[in-house]
């Protein structure tokens, strides 16, 4: 599929990590045109783009924005979520290594469209380089008059911070991330209220992940109707990063169109790997439940994947080929749910254990149809109840894993047949 690159046109452009390269490419374009329009058209610039926030739930920006409050001095925060800690996710962490003005300017906007002067970048604590370059490149900005006390020589000053994280998953999770980045434990919070009224030290917060804020940069320099004219419907609309795992010829981060059917991101990372058939696919991350080969046609934006009963989340695209155990991938992730889980309110705590307890049971060849049914009655007890939404993200693939392939798994158990047989991914001895 032939597309123009706008989020990674940088990437592999080294001069774009410096000031002075990234404006080679029209850098800083945008924050010059946002500075000259007043902070509430620029919300509705991108209210109209119809862009909806890339972390994982989908949330529009621009309403998001406007939910701050106006006319009143207290001071304002922008956090950018960099903490991806989602399994399989790894596009945000190319846009900061490759292109962190991209980053940088579309934080300032936001700050500019919400009165506030002050940015935290939350990064997760297992990127140390794209930590370093954006230090490098933040140091840069403000040598170069974009960060300060007068942006481009506006009067509106805005600073920008990296705050590291300690590698928790929870502190993904908006509250989550506020707690450690006031120096607390990393636990959510109880909502409401929410972060645009009481946010990063009790001050209204607008809280948006890194793909997010670089869109809202391409917002401002093409204007809102250049992004709408790019993907699927009024709903689904700009340009989208997918990062493709699993059983594929060529693993990686991929732009399209958002609404690009599943089909045709895996035609664009060279197919299956070694020709092999697809048995399953994950459209958005570990928190997205599984999909079966039968839906390979789906179009990969929010609304056609919540009508099938997954989502898009990161969209982080797992592929699994006819040799995967699908228990044991469910497990795999359950054990990383049940690890991750703070452990603050007891549905969370209690159901992710136990739900890795009976997929361990099943896989290790000592499970029982009855534990399918057992299963069937914890998931409704975990997702929808929790403090914070990581019961649900747990209850996903094994929900999926009950619904889409339930037979084979019957029929797996009443013939003794687990554990299935592991089946190296790679042929190390044809690699050599």
């Amino acid at each position: 599929m032939a597309f123009e690159r706008v989020l990674t046109r940088n990437v592999g452009r080294a001069a774009a990590r410096t000031v002075r390269g990234y404006r080679e490419s029209g850098g800083y374009e945008a924050l010059g045109r946002a500075l000259k329009l007043d902070p509430g058209e620029i919300v509705e610039e991108v209210k109209r783009s119809g862009l909806r926030g890339r972390g994982g739930a989908g949330f529009p920006c621009g309403a998001k924005w406007g939910f701050v409050p106006r006319g009143t001095d207290r001071t304002k925060y922008i956090v950018c979520n960099a903490d991806e800690s989602e399994p399989g996710t790894f596009k945000d962490r190319l846009l900061m290594e490759h292109d962190p003005h991209q980053l940088i300017e579309g934080c300032v906007i936001a700050g500019r469209a919400v009165a506030a002067n002050t940015t935290y970048i939350y990064i997760r604590g297992e990127y140390t380089h794209a930590a370093r370059v954006l230090e490098e490149a933040i140091r840069d900005a403000y040598d170069q008059g974009v960060l300060g006390a007068s942006v481009l020589g506006s009067g509106f000053r805005h600073d920008v911070y990296v705050h590291r994280g300690a590698g928790a998953y929870i502190c993904g999770e908006e509250t989550g991330m506020l707690e450690s980045l006031e120096g607390k434990r990393g636990q959510p919070r109880v909502k409401p209220p929410f972060p645009a009224v009481v946010g990063a030290f009790g001050a209204p917060t607008v809280i948006n992940n890194v793909e997010t804020l670089c869109c809202v940069t391409h917002i401002l320099q093409r204007g809102s109707e250049w992004f709408k004219s790019i993907g699927t419907d009024e709903r689904n609309t700009g340009p989208k990063l997918y990062a493709i795992s699993g059983h594929v010829e060529r693993p990686g981060t991929y732009e399209y169109p958002i609404g690009v059917t599943f089909q045709e991101l895996l035609d664009g990372c060279g197919g299956m790997y070694r020709g092999r058939a697809l048995k399953a696919f994950i459209p958005g991350g570990a928190s997205a439940p599984m999909l079966t080969a039968a839906e390979s046609g789906i179009r990969m934006d929010f609304d056609n994947l919540a009508k099938a009963g997954s989502m898009l989340g990161s969209a982080a695209v797992i592929v699994m080929d006819e040799t995967t155990c699908v228990v044991r991938a469910a497990l795999r992730l359950a054990r990383f749910f049940a690890h991750e889980s703070c452990g603050q309110c007891t549905p969370c705590r209690e159901g992710t254990n136990w739900m890795r307890l009976v997929l361990e049971r099943i896989e290790s060849g000592h499970g029982s149809e009855a534990d399918l049914d057992l299963l069937a009655r914890v998931v409704p007890n975990v997702g929808g109840i929790s403090l914070c939404a990581l019961g649900d993200a747990a209850q996903g693939p094994v929900k999926s894993l009950i619904e889409k392939f339930g037979d084979e798994i019957r029929d797996n158990l009443r013939n003794r047949r687990y554990p299935l047989p592991r089946v190296p991914f790679f042929d190390l001895g044809a690699v050599a």
